[in-house]
């Protein structure tokens, strides 16, 4: 989670004056730094999204998915699936059975591969 915390902090909350990582970081001397979680709630996925349906809407591919054991992203991928669908932007959604990481091999191998073939064409 430390590195989890890390990319958030540098994308959502980057402060070029605080060395090493030159960010705010969420949570500072174990208290919430208000500031730094403005900006990390203002970024969040489904608090964003709506302002950017028409970017996706040219998206040629769109896929997430999560195991139904890995909680709180299972719950906010699923709302993110009826998002996209009240908009009629079409994606590939699925929540399998598992955990953060217990079939990601096969989910690589079966999905990812498979979704990127499908969807990332280039041009000769």
């Amino acid at each position: 989670m430390t590195k989890a915390a890390l990319a958030y902090a540098a994308a959502w909350s980057p402060d070029p004056s605080r060395p090493p990582f030159y960010t705010a970081p969420i949570v500072e001397n174990g208290k919430l730094n208000p500031a730094a979680e403005i900006k990390w709630n203002a970024n969040m996925p489904l608090t964003s999204i709506d302002q950017y349906i028409t970017n996706l809407k040219q998206m040629k591919g769109i896929g997430f998915d999560a195991g139904d054991r890995d909680q709180p992203i299972a719950a906010n991928i699923k709302i993110l699936h009826q998002v996209l669908d009240n908009y009629k932007i079409e994606h590939f959604y699925e929540e399998y059975q598992g955990d953060h990481i217990n079939k990601i091999g096969e989910r690589i191998e079966t999905k990812m591969l498979p979704f990127f073939s499908k969807n990332l064409a280039f041009k000769r």
